[in-house]
């Protein structure tokens, strides 16, 4: 797979090849969720700024609309955002997303600073996305900048070389 890295990251992202850094967040019901509990499914790992924002909402919702995407491709969907559990609670009632928000909240940011798409400036996570193969490998890597949307082709073709590359 190629790495299309769209905007510069204020710190050295994880690079395709490499191995995912594991994180452990609570997700929007308070339930810990952990990367390397999925080893055996892939995982596409979408850091967004925050929730109920214009942009994020966009892309979040167009991945709720076409999740079969990534069931097809035995993927698990994380979206992470330095929200509160609870925010991200009703963010994910109000939209019906039918995947997990995990909590960046604190230590604020520390899982997209290990991911390099922390933006200590503004407080926010950028918008970066990661595939990440059955053996925990990261396989596809895109960071927008502010206020650009990330396109769910992008994720589509990364997902289709990636069953390619597994069976």
């Amino acid at each position: 797979m190629t790495e299309v890295q769209q905007a510069p990251a204020p710190v050295l992202v994880p690079g395709i090849g490499q191995v995912a850094p594991d994180f452990e967040l609570l997700n929007q019901y308070g339930e810990p969720v952990r990367l390397s509990d999925f080893r055996g499914r892939n995982v596409v790992v979408v850091f967004y700024p925050f929730a109920f924002s214009g942009i994020c909402t966009g892309e979040l919702c167009e991945i709720r609309d076409h999740l079969g995407i990534f069931e097809d491709s035995n993927a698990t969907v994380l979206a992470i955002s330095v929200d509160s559990k609870f925010a991200l609670r009703a963010y994910a009632e109000q939209e019906r997303y039918g995947f997990d928000l995990l909590a960046d909240f604190w230590p604020h940011g520390a899982v997209a600073q290990a991911y390099g798409v922390f933006d200590a400036r503004s407080g926010m996570a950028l918008r970066g996305t990661f595939i990440i193969d059955a053996e925990g490998i990261v396989r596809y890597v895109v960071v927008n900048p502010r206020g650009q949307a990330r396109d769910l082709a992008g994720y589509r073709q990364a997902l289709s070389e990636l069953g390619e590359q597994q069976g």
